[in-house]
């Protein structure tokens, strides 16, 4: 048995079990952490976390004496600050969103800035002039616009904040952080999938099994979402191409409630390539949501509570036909069909989530918060070949969880610590039935079809592969941050993350012959080549230290991350015979621990004023991240080639635990120019050098015979440029452009890919290709039109130019020409969304519809056959006719939804 303990301040103690666990006994004990945590809020004194940012500037009269004593406030909060004896003043950590700042001094006027925008890690400028006061109590209330410059930035950053989430026709994370310039189908700037940082209220959410996100967040809960496509700063890690960090909704000081509820279908007349989707029901698609949020009766405490429902039937059906348990005479050609005909969804979506935010500050210069964060999702995908039987389909379901305990203690006005404790846990299944015992997989048995009977459909048999992946990672992180001159701001920090990681087939089964019949019996794994589930504790430490000089508009951003990592795994010694195959006096293998990884990254921004309207940038920065843990440890028992020999089994390709870190080096250089007072440019042009990347090597053996495991030998670069567009609102319309131009090519897009092409008879050595996703042109433009309390109409735009594939001139060997050598169809989508409100007296209340693909275009970067480059048509129908009756490798239809929302005035 093994187990995390997490030590808090006060000696509370978070005890997450490394013993084996159902996913029930883990929602109790998550459910009995998340009580306790509450009750630490109201017991012990020192608890919140926040993603914040931060106001500078200074307070002038009219003639341009600076003010001393100028009483700032955030009107709000309990922040504030008074200027200097030059009239300067700097206010620190400010959660991200819209305040009220309110500037006052005795013999002057009071000015109150209102729609004061704060983002994430930014330094809002703002310098004010006061006039004398004409008339005692007098007070001016000024609109505050942001700059169409923001020259505290050295890379590219977007931020979206939650009034342009509200109307532009968008549901979740995953679509905002889409329409970032340098951002395809999730990879940022030419890197491979799982090479982004995602974070919640600037703590880590990522799965270190795949490095992918384990939570699916949706609009209502967003208050700011940033997206850094570019270089990054020190204080943050384990990532090579970009971060997003989501800040979520807190309570008020006011109680406020909303809701929302939609439906929807897929619909098109295109029944050729999506059959069954000519008739739109709106219950197909359905969404409801409600949000609670206010003050508690405890004093100075705050809640956010948010829960919605969310299910789509997909656009994919099969007709059941066929049953699993049907027996038909598979070796005569009969069959015997049981079903009842009934077109049955294939690629359904079910989702719980939830959000539950409190915050305490009664104590002073203290906040506390307890969150959560919860997801709990079934679903299927579609597979063609189970047609006319869809009931032996598989379904996935994955539970998640992120929570924990935040505080943010503010020893003075220019020094402050931020301290998060957290739980990530994530829980994912892949099989049919539960038990691997389960007397259906005996009575169904596996998938069978006919050769000549609808292009080879299963007609009876239920998928038998199964799979689960688990991870429970407990995360401390603490950041300090310090004001120490009016020029010069200071963070440091530290960050662990340890987890226990399973993965495998929790248990298998496998035909075997009883009494001449073939039959399908469970089995556990037992030998080192079986399939079964694995458990891993590997271990991960950061440190970092990052400095920000602030010269007026000349910024300088310097920085230095220390990473640790620790697989705590085994390694033969001798990779030429493994698992002591060959007995003395050839060389003898033992197990050894694998090494402790650590590596040193600099970052360096520069920002440079050429004008009060204009500013170039340049930044620099190593970035290293561990490849996806799944990696290092899955198929990692060498022992499994106790066998080898040349012309003998395939292994596949073995894991290494003993890898280290993947590594990008990124140059940006980027100009931002104001064109009016509306109207704003950026230009940034990049340049990624990719060293180790996860890759395959062959070793060969003492018995002359070869085996592949993952090693770092992959590389790549990518270079281009970004131009973004932003206009502020003239009148009710506003809008955004931005065009990205890249080049990103490799010696493979996929770590198995020099296996692959060996086991193919190809030339395995290094070449540099386009990578699978190097789409050369993106264009994404936004367009909003909206009369406050009114009504609203929004579009999105998306523009690319296709990604490579490899082109064939007939069949069988050497059809194939070069890899990546010819490119896919370009593509256009364009969503559409527009809302009415409805002027009723007891709420805000309004109606929405929205049109997802809006010209039902079919083609966006998927399947094409590689004899003609296209997904309709092929030089060999009948070799492919299974293929030509597949409706998934066709883009999402139109997708309609109609709904209402509704809230508090």
């Amino acid at each position: 048995m093994r187990s995390i303990v997490l030590h808090t301040p006060n000696n509370f103690m978070v005890l997450i079990s490394g013993d084996p666990m159902s996913i029930s006994n883990h929602k109790i004990t998550v459910l009995f952490l998340s009580v306790c945590s509450i009750g630490i809020i109201f017991l012990f004194p020192s608890l919140q976390a926040q993603t914040t940012g931060k106001i500078s500037g200074q307070v002038t009269d009219s003639n341009g004496e600076a003010l001393i004593g100028v009483n700032i406030v955030v009107e709000g909060t309990s922040l504030g600050a008074s200027t200097d004896l030059d009239g300067f003043y700097v206010i620190l950590n400010i959660r991200a969103g819209i305040y009220k700042l309110r500037y006052s001094y005795i013999g002057y006027q009071t000015k109150i800035f209102d729609n004061v925008d704060i983002d994430v890690d930014k330094t809002t400028k703002f310098n004010v002039v006061l006039e004398s006061e004409a008339i005692a109590g007098d007070e001016v209330v000024v609109t505050a616009s942001r700059p169409m410059v923001e020259f505290n930035q050295t890379s590219v950053i977007s931020t979206v904040g939650k009034e342009d989430i509200k109307v532009l026709p968008v549901q979740s994370l995953n679509e905002i952080v889409n329409l970032q310039a340098g951002v395809v189908d999730g990879h940022f700037r030419g890197g491979r999938l799982g090479e982004v940082q995602y974070q919640v209220d600037g703590v880590t959410v990522n799965n270190p099994y795949d490095n992918q996100s384990t939570l699916q967040l949706d609009r209502s809960v967003l208050e700011e979402v940033q997206v850094i496509s570019g270089t990054f700063d020190a204080k943050y890690g384990q990532a090579m191409s970009g971060v997003v960090n989501a800040v979520l909704k807190s309570g008020s000081n006011r109680f406020e409630w909303s809701g929302e509820i939609y439906g929807g279908d897929y619909f098109t007349t295109d029944n050729d390539r999506y059959p069954n989707n000519n008739f739109y029901n709106p219950t197909e698609i359905n969404n409801f949501q409600l949000t609670l949020g206010g003050p508690l009766p405890v004093s100075k405490t705050t809640f956010f509570i948010n829960g919605r429902r969310f299910r789509n039937n997909g656009w994919l059906f099969g007709d059941r036909i066929f049953l699993p348990t049907d027996e038909n005479d598979i070796e005569n050609g009969i069959i015997y069909p049981t079903g009842d005909g009934e077109t049955v969804a294939m690629q359904f979506r079910e989702e719980w989530n939830g959000q539950f935010k409190i915050t305490n500050q009664s104590l002073s210069n203290i906040q506390i918060s307890y969150q959560a964060i919860i997801v709990d999702l079934v679903q299927s995908r579609y597979n063609n070949s189970f047609r006319i039987e869809p009931d032996g389909i598989k379904e996935q379901h994955t539970f998640s969880i992120t929570h924990g305990l935040d505080w943010t203690h503010t020893i003075s006005p220019k020094l402050f610590y931020k301290l998060s404790v957290r739980q990530n846990y994530f829980d994912y299944s892949d099989y049919k039935y539960e038990s691997v015992y389960d007397p259906l997989y005996l009575e169904a048995g596996e998938p069978q079809s006919l050769p000549n009977y609808e292009y080879g459909a299963i007609v009876q048999g239920v998928d038998i592969s199964r799979f689960i992946q688990e991870t429970n990672s407990g995360i401390v992180k603490a950041d300090f941050t310090w004001q120490a001159y009016r020029t010069q701001l200071f963070e440091w920090g530290l960050e662990g993350q340890i987890s226990e990681m399973k993965f495998g087939s929790p248990g298998f089964l496998r035909s075997t012959i009883v009494e001449g019949t073939a039959v399908l019996l469970p089995q556990e794994g037992t030998k080192p080549e079986d399939p079964k589930v694995e458990t891993y504790y590997p271990r991960q430490f950061s440190v970092y230290m990052q400095d920000r000089l602030e010269w007026g508009d000349l910024i300088l951003r310097a920085g230095l991350r220390f990473e640790y990592f620790d697989a705590d795994a085994t390694i033969p010694s001798n990779l030429q015979n493994p698992a002591n195959s060959l007995a003395p006096p050839v060389p003898q293998s033992e197990s050894k621990p694998t090494s402790k990884k650590n590596a040193l990254a600099p970052r360096l921004g520069f920002s440079f004023p050429l004008s009060s309207t204009a500013s170039l940038y340049f930044s620099y920065g190593h970035f290293y991240q561990m490849p996806g843990l799944g990696n290092l440890y899955n198929n990692s028992n060498y022992l499994v080639l106790d066998e080898l020999q040349e012309g003998g089994i395939e292994y596949g390709v073995l894991g290494n635990p003993d890898l280290k870190p993947e590594l990008t080096i990124q140059y940006e250089f980027g100009l931002k120019q104001a064109l009016s007072n509306y109207i704003g440019a950026e230009l940034s042009i990049f340049y990624k050098d990719i060293r180790d990347l996860l890759g395959v090597e062959f070793v060969s053996t003492y018995a002359a015979a070869d085996y592949a495991r993952f090693t770092n030998v992959d590389f790549g670069s990518v270079y281009g440029f970004t131009c973004r567009l932003t206009q502020k609102p003239i009148g009710s319309f506003s809008s955004s452009l931005d065009y990205t131009f890249q080049f990103a090519s490799g010696n493979s897009s996929d770590p198995r890919e020099t296996a692959n092409r060996a086991e193919a008879g190809e030339d395995p050595r290094p070449r540099v290709i386009p990578f699978n996703w190097d789409q050369r042109h993106t264009l994404n433009a936004t367009a909003i039109y909206a009369k406050p309390e009114n009504f609203s109409v929004s579009t999105i735009m998306r523009f690319g130019s296709g990604q490579p594939y490899t082109p064939e001139i007939g069949s069988g060997y050497g059809a194939d020409l070069e890899t990546n050598s010819a490119r896919k169809s370009p593509y256009f989508l364009v969503d559409l969304r527009a809302e009415k409100y409805l002027g009723v007296p007891f709420a805000n209340l309004s109606l929405f519809f929205r049109i997802f693909n809006v010209f039902n275009t079919h083609f966006v970067n998927g399947f094409v056959f590689f004899t003609t480059g296209s997904p309709d048509y092929t030089q060999f129908p009948e070799v492919n006719q299974g293929a030509l009756i597949d409706p998934s490798r066709f883009y999402e239809p139109r997708r309609i939804e109609i709904g209402i929302t509704i809230g508090n005035k």
